[in-house]
């Protein structure tokens, strides 16, 4: 696992406090969300289509702080629409750096160049660069040709400036796993720190909706990748029974808590890849979902779901309660032959509900309640 020691010590003993504490739900990574708008629109991604009213739209600066401290989580991924967009950005990751979160500042390099002087190497800022394939594959998955070229070119820069550099990759049912057992090797070679690894999640407003895969179909694709990847030395940005998880080995159960999300909008019910509904503040979102409501097995969108941002949180709390276990995988590699856990029963799943079209009309009707929510820190 290429999670810098540091991290690792720190989120540990975040956990245990958290379990002494008797906590039973608390965020181990804050979703923050600034903007929706992006540079790209990839064809399997769900989260740029608002109307222009909702893409002017930022979060400030105290808007992002205010988020971070509210919900204590020690680790920040800032996602998108593209975070490079937003000008206050180096302000944001500044202060979170100040008050030693572990940021991932998610990008798909564009701008990095251009933008890349406004930052300052730190144990606790990482670039993730997205990066889902070899340059072929990339291309198709952001439908722009030369954009992996481009990603590459930033990840070397941002290396050899002394950046802390992932990348993360979205698989999809098209994903070939020598293909991918060959991206592994270039992002090995490249000398990034690790590769997050995860399934695409089936947004029902992507405009690609045939390339999403199943539970099952994920579990056999990760098999196939990870027993070819004997020997060759992968770094995963991910703890170990999470991929032991995407290989099938591991029933788990979504914690969505774990990575509650603030966006433009308030906080997101139930999770980052879910929208529906808002809460106005992270006690109330903790506090009042219907935590039970969601989840595989228990509502119909969730279904095929394992991404990281539902399961990464469930097995780092295994890891911690169980290092022994995760010691074992981490050290012997992922199992890939043998019977896969329990599936997760979905007959008594709730069936889904579409509110989008009047979520974002009500939410178009409604001003931000506060400048920073506006467009003024556009690019």
């Amino acid at each position: 696992m290429a999670v810098p020691l540091i991290q690792q010590l720190r989120v540990g003993a975040y956990i245990m406090k958290q379990r002494l504490k008797g906590n039973g739900r608390y965020p181990l990574v804050l979703m923050l969300e600034p903007l929706f708008r992006c540079n790209l629109a990839c064809p399997g991604c769900g989260k740029i289509d608002y109307p222009e009213e909702i893409l002017n739209r930022r979060l400030s600066v105290a808007e992002c702080i205010e988020a971070a401290e509210e919900s204590g989580a020690p680790v920040v991924s800032i996602p998108g629409g593209e975070p490079l967009i937003h000008k206050e950005m180096p302000q944001i990751v500044a202060e979170l750096v100040k008050r030693k979160r572990f940021v991932y500042l998610c990008t798909n390099a564009l701008l990095l160049e251009k933008k890349i002087g406004d930052y300052t190497p730190s144990q606790y800022l990482t670039f993730s660069i997205h990066l889902d394939g070899l340059e072929e594959e990339h291309d198709r998955a952001v439908d722009q040709k030369g954009v992996f070229k481009r990603a590459v070119k930033a990840i070397e820069m941002a290396r050899d400036r002394g950046f802390r550099v992932n990348v993360n990759c979205t698989l999809f049912n098209n994903a070939k796993p020598d293909e991918v057992a060959e991206y592994l090797d270039f992002a090995r070679d490249l000398g990034v720190e690790g590769v997050t690894i995860s399934p695409g999640y089936a947004y029902e407003r992507a405009p690609d909706q045939e390339h999403f895969l199943s539970r099952r179909g994920t579990k056999e694709l990760f098999r196939e990748v990870f027993r070819r990847g004997k020997g060759r030395k992968w770094r995963f940005s991910q703890s170990s029974l999470f991929l032991d998880f995407l290989a099938g080995n591991q029933a788990y159960e979504c914690t969505p808590w774990s990575n509650p999300t603030r966006n433009v909008f308030g906080w997101q019910r139930p999770c980052y890849l879910l929208n529906e509904g808002y809460a106005p503040s992270f006690k109330a979102l903790m506090d009042e979902t219907e935590w039970e409501s969601y989840g595989t097995g228990n509502y119909e969108k969730c279904a095929n779901c394992m991404v990281h941002c539902g399961y990464e949180g469930t097995a780092v709390a295994d890891t911690v309660a169980h290092p022994l276990k995760a010691l074992k995988v981490a050290l012997s590699g992922v199992s890939t032959e043998g019977e896969m856990a329990p599936e997760i029963d979905l007959s008594k799943q709730r069936p889904a509900e579409y509110t989008f079209e009047e979520f974002v009309a009500e939410a178009v009707q409604q001003k931000p309640e506060k400048p920073g929510s506006s467009s003024e820190a556009a690019e």
